[in-house]
């Protein structure tokens, strides 16, 4: 029997909720000040938060892991992708993945930090500060695929998973918070920042989000083509990784870094995205409707990172897990703006790079949109891809390290 108001296999009310919290997100970001300064992606996170906690929905459902997860987030990507030309953004690239791999080594120090500070409050430690780090550098295959090295029992796992969403859930309100405040702005450049800014100087009466996003013209066949054109995108992505996964062995290190690379379907899907998006530019660039279209399901995906968080469970079962957690996404956090500042790096390369690491791709790619650094997406989802390939590999260094 459900324990939530809703239950999981009500997909309709819950397909419901999730579409018009988001509607109300956005409308509140476009009308008043205060909402345009925490932004939709924000209101999205706290929703899904208090309903969760609420219990008025339920942590798991087919709804947010099978069909946002599995379906709407991987839509989402191409759509936002088209206007990614290569050939502008390589630049960029170069810059982040640096970034991206000093924050690596952030997270691989505060995985020994955790463990000396907490290896006798946190059951299995060294495995779980393996774990952690690679999920914290790559994503849940490198969580999945360490828990099962290190042989950590079922009940870590699940403990540790659950401390992991709630902390997501506040870094990302922490990190969407920070280009708001006056202290990152001051010791930053922020030029992505200052772009949104002055579209939404034109008008006062309107907010930043509303100037950005102001109607335009689309037409029926922009939106059928729009969304062909990246269900395709998915398909082929799908087909070729799954092809190339197959066929590459994993017989030794070099081979298996290619695997991990050509293997993954988001890296796939995004060089493929990128590639229409270049060499297709002058009639891709015309098309009406790609960001707005996938801005919405990327929202969609933001309210389900809010939804696992049950603060219940974390003060019940994992409290420890949680600090172990928090310290090393701390000092992921704190590698990338010292280094950040040091090498004048902008403020949006340094947060979306502590978000590639910690979040992954999908949530650094969500929030240069929820911000409207529409440039960065393309490259932050190429860096943080990476991160699938060598989480793994430092995770294991870690753990093994302390004895996992």
């Amino acid at each position: 029997m459900s324990t939530t108001l809703i239950s999981a296999d009500n997909t309709w009310a819950l397909m419901a909720i999730t579409c018009g919290w988001v509607a109300v997100s956005i409308w509140l970001e476009q009308t008043y000040a205060w909402a345009s300064k925490l932004s939709g992606a924000i209101i999205a996170l706290i929703g899904a938060l208090v309903l969760t906690n609420l219990n008025i929905i339920p942590t798991h459902a087919p709804w947010f892991d099978d069909i946002i997860w599995g379906y709407i987030v991987p839509l989402a990507i191409p759509l936002l992708l088209m206007q990614c030309n290569i050939k502008k953004i390589w630049k960029e690239s170069g810059r982040l993945l640096i970034l991206f791999l000093i924050g690596s080594c952030g997270t691989a120090i505060g995985a020994v930090l955790a463990f000396q500070l907490l290896q006798d409050k946190v059951p299995y430690p060294g495995g779980v500060a393996g774990m952690m780090t690679g999920s914290y550098i790559g994503g849940g295959v490198n969580f999945a695929t360490l828990s099962a090295s290190f042989e950590i029992p079922g009940e870590v796992v699940a403990a540790t998973t659950v401390a992991d969403n709630l902390l997501m859930a506040l870094y990302f309100f922490v990190l969407i918070l920070i280009p708001s405040l006056g202290f990152f702005r001051k010791h930053f450049k922020h030029p992505h920042l200052d772009e949104v800014e002055r579209a939404g100087v034109s008008d006062a009466a309107k907010t930043q989000a509303a100037a950005y996003w102001e109607r335009k013209p689309v037409s029926l066949l922009d939106i059928a083509i729009d969304i062909a054109i990246s269900a395709i995108i998915v398909w082929i992505s799908n087909i070729l990784s799954g092809v190339l996964d197959a066929i590459i062995p994993t017989s030794n290190p070099v081979l298996e870094i290619i695997n991990g690379l050509l293997g993954n379907n988001y890296l796939i899907m995004t060089t493929i995205a990128m590639a229409v998006a270049t060499l297709g530019s002058k009639k891709v660039e015309n098309l009406a409707g790609t960001q707005e279209i996938g801005t919405f399901l990327i929202y969609l995906f933001l309210f389900v990172i809010g939804v696992p968080a049950s603060i219940k469970e974390i003060l019940v079962n994992a409290p420890w897990l949680l600090a172990f957690c928090a310290i090393m996404v701390a000092v992921n956090m704190f590698f990338c703006f010292l280094f950040g500042k040091i090498f004048k790096f902008n403020l949006e390369d340094t947060i979306l790079a502590s978000n590639a690491n910690i979040g992954g791709p999908t949530t650094a790619a969500a929030m240069a949109i929820s911000k409207g650094w529409i440039k960065l997406v393309g490259p932050i989802m190429l860096v943080g891809t990476l991160g699938y390939v060598i989480g793994t590999w430092f995770g294991t260094i870690v753990g093994n390290l302390l004895g996992a």
